[in-house]
Order: structure tokens, then C-alpha cells, then sequence
């Protein structure tokens, strides 16, 4: 048995629609407290001491500081022909943002020349309609707070725009430049304490005038907890506001700026379904799962907004689960998952069959860019064994090119991919991907990682992971789940996994776990299972409810007590995923499976490794800090329960490669040690 740093245990208790729930940690939760903070540097203390006796984490740290230091390429933006990406190369902590114009191509912003730490990260960034200006936002320490700057890229001079509280910006230019539209959070002291992480509302900046001066465009009286962007259509003419209400709801308000006296037209709202729209030529475009779980294209005229007067421009596919849209020149470019795999299509504005542009074999679109009136569509693509590429679609011709691409530090092609299918506890069909090398064999005896999400209509598609490959390498198998909650096959996959649903993502994840035992790849004492997140839950959920199947769990800024979530950081914005303890009824489906409540004073756990960050402002860090002083205190086997608060870093967004090394060594190093891979 270990010797755990000391943890007191004070207990409150609280009556819960009847029920009495006893918290013995509820002190941890306040990670601003000095004891607190004591405690969190004896845990980071004990866990160095632990992995200070190991080989693993310093001889994978080698390795991931070669394949993270290949280049990459991401996020492709197109405006007036200019092109933008970003690319990150090797030794720099951060991408950069480039800017390819003709046969030109330069760098805009560097955020690694801003702090030589590697902690400022570029969070978001907007183009301006003639790729002229650039607004931004910097943010530090993985916090996502962003300041918002604009960038004049012909002069290369930022100028003096400081905008705060622009945390995941939603930003829309106007054509001259001039101005735009932009969401912002409250001021702490503008609203009251807690409710300033929501209310993010939209603004109208002028180039030059003072951000406080920005008049409140939309947002007041709106529900505090839905989150919206604005989009500017047609030369300006229209100003579309999409207001997402959680995962599964979206309602479109139009205002005609040539008579701003009428205001904002619903288009759509109070329906329970998803909407993504454009405008062009005054005629509305949506991307909608509304009575088509797998989505369709509907056009509506914003004079006749009703249903009666919408018309279907792509139906409902039978075997495609539509994931994205834009329009170029006068056709849509749509992609989806088969089988979670990618494909892409080009249709006319009109409707009509679907074509198909072929893309390389077994592998997932990470973005689409186009320019309306524009020639050419760029797709980001990649796979389990291809980095990273951009590819330009002439979509006159339909000729697909390869415009740029990654360079990786791996040999893809020792990697074998396979695709199965298993059946989950309820008779589902659920899909996963396993990958290991090729030359190994099934013997039931190999060490294995099993990963997962299941949750907020999130895919785990076939993309590229460099830091899989030192795992790879040396011998492991991992294998990802394609669980219910996601949108692998659309709104009912992910209904199918929410709310009162959400046991099914968890029986989904132990039955994966089942099929790679029975199919010869491992056994239980080689099995290890990885997720951070609401994927943190599911290893939370996991572990509890199947003790007995895992040998080791690796769980990310998790979210682990499921009762009290929605009353830190931004945790009310996903109580339509999961519903709320609040709520009498959903407090009882909610108390079933919270990881928290269902430790087991003497149970045999596995080995636990709890990974989470001091700045994250998504998750608060109270999850891993209350879990892992509960499973320290009740474990029953010898298996250890470690924690490692990292400073200076949040979510997980913007990491620089210095930290993504240090976690990952650790991570791999934590599962060879307890699967038994060869050192």
C-alpha cells in the first residue's frame, strides 16, 4: 500500500429531494484556500516521487519530443483569395498563423515571440471579408480568457484594439472593414458573482473607439446560459444571429439592416433541433437536423419564415450523417460520416443528386473554407496514419489537389488500422478503431488502451495523433469507441446518450472493453483505459461501475461529481447534456452514476492516474482533487491512486509542446508500468 499524502476528512451532509448525500472532501472544492494548495503540492510531490523510480516517463519523453516537433498544418480560412493556416514547425511551443497570397506566403502572428514560456496561445481569429484586417485573441495559461486585437496585415501594425472577456469569440466583419459584431462576457462586478463565466451577449465595435463605448446589440433579456454568434450576409445586408441552447437546440433571428427599425425576425425558435445557416442572395440556407435525425439542407425566404414555405434542397441520407456545409460559387460543399468515416459532396444551390469528391481512404475533414462567390474550397483532411494535410477543391472541375502538408517525425506505414463493429449491452451496433503494429500478433496477452468520449454530439473520428505513436511503437494496441452521445450517426446517436441516455455511453464503453478481451487482443490485468473531459467522466463512471475489468485509468480534467458540476466555472452550460440535481427527477438518473457517490469503501480498484490543471476554466479542478482523495482512503487493492495538478495550463487548449512532453511521458509511462510494456 502507498503512503498518501495526509487528507482530512470533514463531512457535510445535504438532503437532496430526500435523499441524504454526505460529501467527506467538500473543503477541496475551494482551490483558492492555502490548505488546499498545501495539499495540491504534497499530491504533485508524492506522484514525482512515484514516477522518479520508474524507466517509463523519461524514455517516452524523447520520442514525443520528436514527433510533437514535426510540422503541422490546421485551420484553413479563405478571403479575396487570401489564403489562411496555421502551422506550426518543429521547436515552436505554439502554432503560427500564416497567410499565403498568390505565390506569397508570410507569417502574421507568432505567439511564441510573445512569451517565452510557450503559455500565450492564439485562441481564435477572424479575417476580414477583403483579408485586409485580422481580429484575434491571445489568451495565457490555458485560461481561454481572451483579449481581443486586430491586426492590420498589409501594414503588419496591430493596432490599438484590447477588448477583454472575449473568451471563444463568435466575430463577424463588416465588407468595408470598418467595424464588426462580437460576443463578450460581463465584467466581474457587472452582473452577479458566478454569473459573469455566462451572459455572453453581442457587441458592435468601431475600429478606433474604445471597447467600452461598444453598443450591446443582442443578448439582453436572452436566456444567460445560451451561447450565440453573429454573421453578416450578402455585402452586409443581413446580420443572422444563431443562439445555441446547449448541444441540441438553435434558434436564427434576421435583421434586415436596410430598415434597422424593424429589428430582429425569428426565423426559427423554441424547436428542440440544430440549425446552421447562411444567407445568399436573400434566400436563408440551414443545415438542420429538424424532423432528419442524420440532417437535410432546407432553403427559407425571410419574408415567409414558416415551416409550410421552407423548401428541402438535400434530403436526408440514409447512410450519411451530414456534418457540414458551405456554399461556393453556386453549389453547397457538404461533408459527413459513413461509418465515421469522411466524405465529401458538392450539390447545386438548387438541389439535386449528390456528387462525390473522392478523398483518401478511412480518414475524417477537420475543416471546410470557402469564400461564396469564390472558385475554390479548402479542406483540412487527415487519418490515424496521415498528418495533417490541406486540399484544394477546384469546384467548377471538381478537381481535388493537395495544397500543403504535414511533415511527421513516424513511420505510418507500420501502423495497421482496423474498423470493428461490437455489440453494446442493449443489442446497439457500436463502431471502433483499433491500431497497433503490424507485425504483432494476437495473443490475447497485449498491453491495450481504450479510449472514449460519448457526449455534446462530439464524433471521435480517424484523425491523426502523433503522441499515439511512441504507444505504438513499442508494442501497445489502442483502440478508440465510437459510444453513443456523439455524432457518429447523427442527433439520435446523441440523444441516445444524454439525459436520462447517459448510462447507455457507459455501457457502450464496457462493452468495447469486453470485445477486445474476447477478441484476443488483451486481458483485464493489460487492459487500460484513457479520457479526459466528459471523457473524464466516462472513466469516472468506468471505473466505478466495473472495478473488476480495468487494470489501470488514466482520467483528464474530469468532471466527476455529478451533483454539485453546474455550480462551478461554466458547469450550468451543460445541463442540457446532462441534466441537473436540481431537478427531482434528474437528480435520480444523475445520482445513479455519479463517479463520486458510487466509490465503494474496500472495493479493488486499478491504478488511477488523476490529470488536471490549476487554470482550467472549463472544468474545475475540484473533480480530481475530490476523487482521488476518496479513492486513496477507500481503495482496497495495492493498485495506486496518483494526482498531478499542472500550473500554469487549463483545458487543454493552446498547451505548449514543453507540457504536452512532460504530460504525455507521464501518461504512457503511468500505463506501461501497470500493462506491462517492454521498457
Amino acid at each position: 500500500m502507498y503512503a498518501y499524502p495526509q487528507t482530512r476528512r470533514d463531512p457535510v451532509t445535504d438532503q437532496l429531494h430526500g435523499v441524504a448525500v454526505t460529501d467527506p472532501y467538500r473543503w477541496l472544492e475551494d482551490g483558492q484556500s492555502a490548505q488546499v494548495l498545501a495539499w495540491t503540492e504534497a499530491q504533485n510531490r508524492f506522484s514525482d516521487q512515484v514516477f522518479a523510480g520508474l524507466p517509463y516517463p523519461e524514455s517516452f519523453a524523447g520520442r514525443l519530443q520528436e514527433v510533437l516537433g514535426g510540422e503541422t498544418l490546421s485551420s484553413p480560412q479563405v478571403r479575396s483569395g487570401r489564403v489562411f493556416f496555421l502551422r506550426r514547425r518543429a521547436g515552436q511551443n505554439q502554432p503560427v498563423l500564416y497567410m499565403r497570397d498568390g505565390e506569397t506566403e508570410r507569417v502574421l502572428l507568432d505567439p511564441n515571440q510573445v512569451n517565452e514560456k510557450g503559455t500565450t496561445a492564439m485562441d481564435w481569429w477572424y479575417p476580414s471579408p477583403d483579408g485586409k484586417f485580422l481580429a484575434y485573441g491571445y489568451s495565457n495559461n490555458g485560461d481561454e480568457w481572451s483579449v481581443l486585437h486586430v491586426l492590420d496585415i498589409d501594414a503588419g501594425e496591430v493596432l490599438g484594439e484590447r477588448i477583454p472577456r472575449t473568451r471563444h469569440c463568435a466575430l463577424a466583419w463588416e465588407p468595408d472593414s470598418s467595424g464588426f459584431y462580437y460576443t463578450r462576457y460581463p465584467q466581474p462586478g457587472e452582473v452577479e458573482p458566478g454569473q459573469e463565466n455566462y451572459n455572453n451577449h453581442i457587441f458592435y465595435h468601431k475600429i478606433g473607439r474604445g471597447w467600452e463605448d461598444d453598443p450591446k446589440v443582442f443578448g439582453e433579456g436572452r436566456p444567460p446560459r445560451s451561447f450565440m454568434w453573429p454573421s453578416l450576409h450578402d455585402r452586409g445586408r443581413w446580420l443572422l444571429i444563431h443562439m445555441n441552447h446547449g448541444w441540441n437546440a438553435t434558434d436564427l433571428l434576421l435583421m434586415d439592416r436596410q430598415a434597422p427599425e424593424k429589428g430582429f425576425v425569428t426565423i426559427t425558435a423554441g424547436l428542440d433541433n440544430l440549425f446552421h445557416a447562411s444567407i445568399l442572395g436573400g434566400t436563408i440556407y440551414a443545415l438542420t437536423n429538424y424532423k432528419a435525425p442524420r440532417y437535410r439542407v432546407i432553403a427559407i425566404d425571410p419574408a415567409n419564415p414558416a415551416e409550410e414555405h421552407w423548401r428541402e434542397v438535400v434530403p436526408e441520407q440514409p447512410d450519411l450523417a451530414i456534418h457540414g456545409g458551405e456554399i461556393a460559387g453556386d453549389r453547397f460543399i457538404l461533408h459527413g460520416l459513413k461509418d465515421v468515416v469522411s466524405h465529401l459532396y458538392t450539390v447545386p444551390l438548387a438541389g439535386g443528386e449528390l456528387t462525390e469528391i473522392l478523398l483518401p481512404p478511412l480518414g475524417a475533414i477537420a475543416e471546410l473554407a470557402t469564400e461564396k462567390k469564390g472558385r475554390y474550397a479548402y479542406i483540412q483532411w487527415q487519418s490515424f496514419t496521415s498528418p495533417p494535410a490541406i486540399y484544394q477543391l477546384d469546384v467548377e472541375t471538381g478537381e481535388l489537389a493537395l495544397w500543403a502538408e504535414s511533415e511527421a517525425a513516424v513511420d505510418p506505414s507500420q501502423i495497421r488500422v482496423k474498423q470493428v463493429f461490437y455489440t453494446s449491452k442493449d443489442g446497439t451496433r457500436v463502431p471502433m478503431f483499433i491500431l497497433h503494429r503490424k507485425d504483432l500478433t494476437l495473443n490475447g496477452d497485449l498491453p491495450t488502451v481504450l479510449t472514449g468520449y460519448g457526449g455534446f454530439n462530439i464524433a471521435r473520428t480517424p484523425g491523426f495523433m502523433a503522441t499515439l505513436y511512441p504507444w505504438l511503437e513499442r508494442g501497445g494496441v489502442y483502440a478508440i469507441a465510437n459510444l453513443r452521445g456523439g455524432s457518429e450517426y447523427g442527433e439520435a446517436w446523441h440523444r441516445a446518450g444524454m439525459l436520462a441516455n447517459k448510462q447507455n455511453v457507459f455501457d457502450d464503453f464496457i462493452g468495447a472493453a469486453e470485445y477486445l478481451i474476447a477478441a484476443g487482443y488483451t486481458r483485464k490485468e493489460r487492459l487500460g483505459i484513457s479520457g479526459g473531459s466528459n471523457g473524464g467522466l466516462l472513466m469516472g463512471a468506468a471505473l466505478t461501475q466495473r472495478p473488476d475489468l480495468f487494470q489501470a485509468v488514466f482520467c483528464a480534467v474530469p468532471l466527476l461529481d455529478m451533483l454539485r458540476y453546474h455550480k462551478f466555472l461554466i458547469g450550468a452550460l451543460w445541463i442540457s447534456e446532462y441534466g441537473s440535481a436540481d431537478d427531482p427527477e434528474q437528480f435520480g438518473y444523475i445520482h445513479d452514476y455519479s463517479p463520486y457517490h458510487h466509490v465503494t469503501e474496500g472495493a479493488e480498484y486499478p491504478a488511477v492516474f488523476f490529470h488536471t490543471a490549476a487554470s482550467d476554466s472549463r472544468v474545475d479542478p475540484l473533480h480530481a482533487r475530490k476523487m482521488a482523495a476518496l479513492l486513496q482512503q477507500a481503495n482496497g487493492s495495492a493498485n495506486p491512486i496518483l494526482l498531478r495538478i499542472e500550473f500554469e495550463a487549463g483545458h487543454g487548449a493552446g498547451k505548449p509542446i514543453a507540457k504536452l512532453v512532460q504530460a504525455q511521458a507521464e501518461t504512457w509511462g503511468f500505463f506501461a508500468w501497470q500493462l506491462g510494456l517492454e521498457s
